[in-house]
C-alpha cells in the first residue's frame, strides 16, 4: 500500500503544478503542456519514481490532461466563431497519423534520450517565443497538397515528443501562413484533441517498469491527471483575467527565457550525467 505521507506530498506538488500550468495557459495561450512535462519530471523524480521510462510517464500524463483542456478550449472558441474548421478538418488525418508515429517512437526510447529530444525542442520553442515576430510570413494561405501532407504529420509527431497540444507548433505555423493569431490559437486547440486522443490510447497500453506512482495505467498516471484537470479548470480563468488586465508580451519573453534555461539545464544534466 502506498505511503500516505508520500501520497500527500504528491497531491500538494500536483496542485501547485496544475495551478501554475492553468494560469500560464490562460495568460499566454501556450506553455501549459511544456510546464506539465517539466514539472511532472522533477516531481516524480523527487518522489522516488525515477525509472528508465520516466519521460514516457510525463509525456503520456500531460497529453491525457490535454484531451480535456483542448476540448473545453475549442468549444469556447467555437462559440465566438474563431475556429477555422476547414483547416482543422483537412489537417486532422495527417496530425493524427503523426501523433501515432510519435507514440511508436516514444515507446522505443529511453528516458534519457527523450530528455535530450525534449530539451532541444523546448529550446527551439523558447527561442521562437522570445524572438518570433507576428509579421513573419512563409505564405498568405495555409499549405495544401504535398506540403500539407508533409507538415501535418510533423505537427502531431513533434507534439507527442514534447507531450504538448497543438499550440507550440500549430500557432506559429498558422500565423506564418497568414492566419490571424486569435484564430490560430482557437484552431490549434482542435489540433490538441487530434494529437492527444490517439496518443493517449497508445500510451495506456505501454508497459512501464517499476517504480511508478499509484494508479498508473500504462504510462498514464490517473492521480496526476485528475488533480491537474481540477486545478487548471479553476486557474485558467484567472490567467485569462490577468491577460486582459496586463500586457502579456513581456511575460511571454520571461517565460521564453525560463523555458530556454530549463531546456539547457535538462540537456546539461543528461550530457554530464
Amino acid at each position: 500500500m502506498p505511503d500516505i505521507y508520500l501520497l500527500l506530498q504528491m497531491f500538494v506538488l500536483l496542485c501547485v503544478i496544475g495551478a501554475i500550468a492553468g494560469i500560464l495557459a490562460g495568460l499566454l495561450g501556450v506553455g501549459g503542456g511544456v510546464v506539465l512535462v517539466l514539472a511532472f519530471f522533477y516531481a516524480f523524480q523527487s518522489l522516488g519514481y525515477d525509472n528508465p521510462q520516466l519521460m514516457q510517464m510525463c509525456l503520456a500524463t500531460s497529453l491525457a490532461t490535454i484531451i480535456v483542456t483542448s476540448v473545453r478550449s475549442v468549444l469556447s472558441h467555437n462559440k465566438k466563431g474563431a475556429v477555422e474548421w476547414d483547416i482543422l478538418k483537412t489537417w486532422a488525418p495527417g496530425i493524427a497519423v503523426g501523433a501515432v508515429l510519435g507514440v511508436l517512437l516514444v515507446a522505443q526510447l529511453r528516458s534519457t534520450t527523450l530528455q535530450i529530444i525534449f530539451g532541444v525542442l523546448a529550446f527551439l520553442v523558447g527561442i521562437y517565443m522570445a524572438f518570433g515576430r507576428s509579421s513573419w510570413r512563409l505564405g498568405e494561405t495555409m499549405p495544401v497538397g504535398l506540403a500539407r501532407t508533409v507538415f501535418s504529420p510533423i505537427v502531431g509527431f513533434l507534439s507527442v515528443l514534447m507531450g504538448i497540444g497543438g499550440g507550440s507548433f500549430g500557432v506559429p505555423l498558422m500565423t506564418l501562413y497568414g492566419v490571424p493569431i486569435h484564430r490560430a490559437v482557437a484552431t490549434a486547440a482542435g489540433f490538441g484533441v487530434l494529437i492527444a486522443v490517439p496518443s493517449v490510447i497508445g500510451f495506456l497500453f505501454l508497459d512501464v517498469s517499476e517504480p511508478v506512482p499509484p494508479l498508473t495505467i500504462g504510462a498514464v498516471n490517473l492521480v496526476a491527471f485528475g488533480v491537474i484537470i481540477a486545478m487548471t479548470l479553476m486557474t485558467t480563468p484567472i490567467g485569462v483575467w490577468l491577460a486582459h488586465k496586463m500586457n502579456p508580451a513581456p511575460l511571454k519573453r520571461v517565460f521564453a527565457t525560463f523555458l530556454i534555461l530549463v531546456a539547457l539545464n535538462m540537456l546539461y544534466k543528461v550530457i554530464s550525467g
